[in-house]
């Protein structure tokens, strides 16, 4: 296991698990997951050379939970990605890797400083440039004026989104990674109308797939019962504020090495069928995209589901930086 830090991100404490020496490399995980979804990939990139730091996002786990929707904007998560940086590598530029909400908060710590970062891989949600306009008109426009539910327009409410996960955390999480798994069947993330709930229509496989064992689903039940879902889900929340805070950065590209990995089965990978080519639309906005992996059969959890494929490409890029 590896050891369990409290670090003083500056504006939030935050648990990381780390393991290793050398240059740092700061994993930061997504939505509804923890350091954890990064346990076959910590080891093996630590003897590879490198420091570890997997991160409980502010919200999560064992790291600070502030009240406050705003406190879970993108300039706050970017902010304590460089404070768990200056604080493990004080002066040193670190290396990021992401996944779901991870990828988009990784990316937009290397956009507004670049300077603290090397290099950056995204897993699951490429980097789509600095937004023309907040997603919320985007998910309004595509589903809610239409009628269809859209799982983020059902998060901006406060309230009975938590009410509805806190209720039975074990069946939110066993329904929601499944809806979005490489082996989920058509119907498993439910078209539905919009004022529908969030597990409305979802549905339990009864066996999961081998990749999640009880054991860790135990782990994963454990954290969300002791930190509630406020945090995770106000997230979804900050669409509007992180669009004014990102407009002053809409002339930049990513300019240091990058990397992309998904899954050809992954929702969120091509934006919910918005984008037929991840990888050329990134490369219209960075400079150095170096590695580029989609996995066939691969769902929404990319480096849980495909653990070794995952970590062999992680390597292979750490090592040609």
């Amino acid at each position: 296991m590896p050891d369990f830090r409290t670090i003083d991100a500056g504006h939030v404490k935050l648990r990381a698990a780390v393991e290793g020496e050398g240059p740092l490399v700061i994993m930061v995980h997504g939505f509804p997951e923890s350091w954890y979804s990064w346990r076959h990939q910590i080891g093996p990139v630590a003897q590879a050379g490198f420091q570890v730091a997997a991160l409980d996002v502010r919200g999560y786990g064992g790291s600070d939970k502030p009240r406050p929707i705003e406190a879970y904007s993108m300039q706050e998560l970017t902010g304590d990605v460089l404070g768990v940086a200056e604080a493990l590598a004080p002066g040193q530029q670190a290396i990021l890797i992401g996944h779901d909400w991870g990828a988009p908060i990784v990316w937009n710590t290397a956009l507004s400083r670049p300077d603290r970062i090397r290099a950056v891989a995204g897993l699951s949600v490429p980097f789509s440039g600095v937004p023309q306009r907040a997603f919320t008109d985007i998910f309004k426009e595509l589903f809610t004026d239409k009628g269809h539910f859209f799982y983020q327009a059902w998060f901006q409410e406060v309230g009975p989104p938590e009410a509805e996960a806190e209720k039975d955390v074990r069946d939110f999480l066993r329904k929601f990674y499944f809806g979005i798994a490489g082996e989920a069947p058509e119907g498993s993330w439910p078209q539905k109308a919009h004022g529908a709930t969030m597990l409305e229509g979802m549905i339990d496989p009864g066996q999961f797939p081998a990749w999640l064992s009880p054991a860790d689903l135990d782990y994963y039940v454990g954290e969300f019962e002791g930190s509630g879902f406020r945090g995770p889900i106000s997230r979804y929340r900050n669409h509007e504020r992180d669009f004014e805070w990102l407009q002053q950065f809409k002339d930049r590209k990513l300019t240091m090495p990058t990397a992309l990995i998904g899954g050809d089965r992954d929702p969120a990978f091509n934006g919910f069928g918005r984008i037929p080519d991840p990888a050329a639309m990134m490369r219209g906005h960075v400079t150095d995209l170096r590695s580029v992996h989609v996995l066939p059969g691969c769902g929404h959890w990319t480096q849980q589901e495909r653990p070794a494929e995952v970590t062999a490409i992680l390597l292979d890029w750490l090592k040609g930086l």
